[in-house]
């Protein structure tokens, strides 16, 4: 029994992380790439409405805002909205007296939130396509045009764009662990959007149709997720878009992502709640597959598994008739290699933790490390400690503004 189990547990997270992606890629090219049955023809630029939420962003705020006028998309039906709602270092401020009416701004003193504050901007948008941004990030000159055109398809109700992570040399282990773990998931991306549907947009760039948009409880903490998920489950799919893309560096410290990932899958869980219908594989159908496959199983199968399998694992080697099962030595090397692994993922940590780097650590500590996180986010969200007000995290980038 104990061996069944673990056997269980092991092809569980093989799926997650390996046996997904290649059934996804053999349906694609049994069935082919998913292929609009309608488009629109011609010249297609609506009006748009670029939202950026910025709580105490002002360092980044010049860039941004070049960085959205920048954008070559038709001027006249670009709008930019900026939402510094709660803000205290006079971004409000700024904003209006910099650019006058070029940019839209929601502010106000009173702090409720990102999600009651993007609530309140949708109320505002009257533009058919709206596009979340965060200001934090550099999006590339054609990004709008890139999102926009995926709205062709009268089937998409959402469209992502790509996360890209900025590390060099001199940055930090969790960062290039970040960048690693993002080019998988774009990849992953990529193919669920070809079967179907991708299964949740990133907030650093993601747009929907704002007829479309549903007003999303204030105390959400994966808006973006929650946002997409919600459209795909009425029907439509969503796209991804990965040369449309915003560039974001790292977090700062091992502190500052470790805070960040916690919290994202604290989210994880509580979607996985408010999202129970989605799991009706009789009623969504492909989409459930992609949900459950690429989403639930990674935030709550895969890290109970991993637990799971070091435990039974060392629960089979303690038996007294261990050593005269022909499985013997297949369960001591497991054994083995997991110490091995969680050895070279605690070096990782110990050596992250003092700013020096070794890249054979990266993929052991950043999976141990992601796995970890959404353990104790699913304590977090036990707890019910947490809330939806904006948790400012410290990106690389700000450490040198700082010095």
């Amino acid at each position: 029994m104990l061996e069944t189990l673990l056997v269980i547990a092991i092809l569980l997270v093989l799926y997650t992380y390996v046996g997904y992606g290649l059934v996804v890629w053999l349906l694609i090219k049994i069935r082919g790439p998913y292929r609009a049955t309608e488009r629109i023809t011609g010249t297609f630029d609506p009006e748009v409405t670029l939202i950026i939420p910025a709580y105490n962003e002002m360092a980044c705020l010049p860039d941004k805002v070049a960085n959205s006028l920048a954008q070559e998309y038709p001027a006249d039906k670009l709008r930019i909205l900026f939402v510094t709602e709660g803000s205290t270092d006079g971004s409000e401020e700024y904003l209006k007296a910099t650019y006058g009416d070029r940019i839209a701004v929601l502010g106000g003193s009173r702090r409720r939130g990102k999600v009651a504050a993007m609530n309140e901007a949708m109320l505002l948008v009257r533009t058919p396509v709206a596009i979340f941004t965060d200001a934090n990030t550099q999006l590339n000159k054609q990004a709008v045009r890139l999102i926009v055109e995926q709205f062709r398809d009268p089937k998409t109700g959402a469209v992502a764009g790509e996360k890209r992570i900025m590390t060099a040399d001199s940055e930090s282990a969790a960062g290039a662990g970040e960048g690693l773990y993002w080019k998988y998931e774009s990849q992953l991306k990529k193919w669920d959007a070809e079967l179907y549907s991708i299964v949740g947009a990133a907030g650093e760039l993601f747009a929907v149709r704002t007829e479309l948009y549903e007003p999303v409880e204030t105390d959400t903490i994966l808006d973006d997720f929650i946002i997409s998920l919600r459209i795909a489950g009425r029907g439509f799919r969503v796209g991804y878009e990965p040369d449309a893309y915003a560039l974001e560096h790292p977090s700062f410290s091992i502190i500052d992502e470790e805070k960040r990932k916690v919290r994202i899958s604290a989210g994880g869980f509580q979607s996985i709640v408010r999202l129970a219908y989605l799991l009706n594989p009789f009623r969504y159908g492909i989409l459930t597959f992609e949900y459950v496959s690429h989403r639930v199983s990674r935030w709550a199968v895969a890290p109970v598994c991993l637990v799971l399998i070091l435990l039974l694992n060392l629960l089979i080697l303690l038996q007294p008739e261990a050593g005269r099962s022909a499985l013997y030595p297949v369960w001591t090397g497991l054994m083995a290699g997991q110490m091995l692994f969680y050895a070279v993922a605690w070096l990782g940590y110990l050596l992250e933790k003092r700013q020096l780097r070794w890249k054979a650590a990266f993929v052991p500590f950043y999976f141990t490390f992601m796995n970890v996180s959404a353990l104790k986010g699913l304590v977090r969200y036990l707890r019910g400690n947490q809330s939806g007000a904006w948790e400012k995290v410290r990106r690389a980038n700000e450490a040198v503004i700082q010095k």
